[in-house]
């Protein structure tokens, strides 16, 4: 595809996409401090903190609709796609200098890795101890780190196929929200089956990537229909308190027994799909008016306020540490295992998370962030993608 004149054009900027970021962090930070706490039992109010899981799929979303923007630009003949080597680069500075301060931290403060041998090590690490079926005690969220960085890998080589199969003479952007439906179906099946033993002896195939394509399908889908300047979403959004008080009752639907068990029970194939298809349909209606609505608006000046962008710069550093953090504040006031206090608990380590994670931003996520150009004869725009950075922070 030929480039076009606007190829070095900035991309928007989403400042209340920063907000989302915290919002989700602090969610994920929430249902950890429920579940050691002994919360998810009490009724209602238990649930709806059980189901605080949700902030996952925000960052999911969030990751599908950035990240694809350059792709897509590519898609449409706008520019060059990414190079794949400064791609994988940026997402590693991205990812990997805080991610190993917090396995460091994990495996030599907290007791329960004191026996951890070279292979536990290497296999945090690698962000591959997933798929060894068995998480490590303070990196227990890192789950879903694993499943994103499966996410950024694979996404170079999905671009690459769709520019030479449905993209192949012209952009066709209807197609490609056909194939994002047909991967999302896929993902439901792939959810079903891995509540079954049909999957084997895989270790936690419920968590692997094929069981979140469809919050990464909606980011994408969102992209697509942000290059189309889609009316009817730019509607859906014009109501932005609505469009988040209708995910808040999909929220509190699943929090009931439609959403399968609150604790660690295994659910039931229909309660793994609900609960991944809801929480997908919530998690769009929410970060919906957060890239739709327009930025003169109450809602979007609201979530543009600089201390909650700030606390989504942090989002990520926030999100690697606090597990280790609510670990030491259990052993520090020496509670029990669901017998703490949920709201001394929560200000505890939310408290000192924030301030580990205002460190960790300032002195290992910006020096690393400052390499993204090492190597490259000019520093190209900035985009969104490359300037925040807290654009794929995970969760849970």
């Amino acid at each position: 595809m030929k480039d076009r004149p606007d190829e070095r054009e900035h991309r928007r900027i989403y400042p209340a996409l920063d907000t989302m970021r915290a919002i989700a962090s602090i969610a994920v930070v929430v249902t950890h401090v429920g579940f050691w706490a002994g919360t998810y039992t009490d009724g209602i109010p238990g649930a709806l903190v059980a189901r605080m899981d949700f902030g996952v799929a925000i960052f999911f979303v969030l990751s599908g609709f950035l990240l694809s923007q350059p792709y897509l630009a590519a898609l449409a003949g706008q520019r060059r796609a990414p190079g794949t080597g400064r791609y994988l680069w940026h997402r590693a500075l991205r990812i990997l200098p805080v991610y190993w301060v917090a396995v460091v931290a994990a495996m030599t403060l907290l007791p329960e890795n004191e026996t951890a041998g070279p292979r536990v090590w290497l296999q945090n690490l690698l962000l591959v101890r997933l798929y060894d079926g068995e998480l490590t005690a303070g990196l227990t969220q890192m789950w879903s780190l694993s499943t994103e960085v499966a996410f950024y890998v694979a996404l170079p080589l999905v671009m690459w196929v769709l520019a030479r199969t449905v993209c192949r003479t012209r952009w066709r952007p209807v197609a490609l929200l056909v194939v994002l439906a047909v991967a999302s179906i896929a993902s439901w099946v792939w959810v079903g089956l891995a509540a079954t033993p049909v999957l084997g002896d895989l270790p936690s195939p419920g968590q692997w990537l094929p069981a979140y394509l469809s919050w990464f399908a909606i980011g994408i889908a969102f992209a697509i229909a942000e290059r189309e300047s889609a009316p009817v979403l730019r509607r859906l959004a014009a109501a932005p308190w609505t469009a988040w008080l209708a995910g808040g009752a999909l929220l509190t639907v699943i929090a009931t027994p439609l959403g399968g068990p609150l604790l660690l029970e295994a659910p039931t194939p229909a309660e793994a799909v609900t609960k991944n298809v809801v929480y997908a349909a919530a998690a769009a209606l929410l970060v919906l008016p957060a890239i739709f609505t327009d930025p003169a608006t109450g809602f979007q000046r609201a979530l543009s306020v600089p201390f909650l962008r700030h606390l989504g710069h942090i989002s990520y550093s926030l999100f690697c540490c606090h597990l280790v953090v609510l670990h030491l504040v259990f052993e520090w006031r020496d509670y029990t295992l669901f017998g703490a206090p949920f709201f001394t608990l929560l200000a505890l380590t939310l408290g000192l998370s924030l301030l580990v994670s205002e460190v960790l931003y300032r002195v290992v996520e910006l020096p690393s962030m400052r390499l993204r150009n090492v190597g490259r004869r000019r520093t190209p725009p900035t985009t969104e993608a490359d300037s925040s950075p807290s654009e794929t922070a995970s969760t849970s």
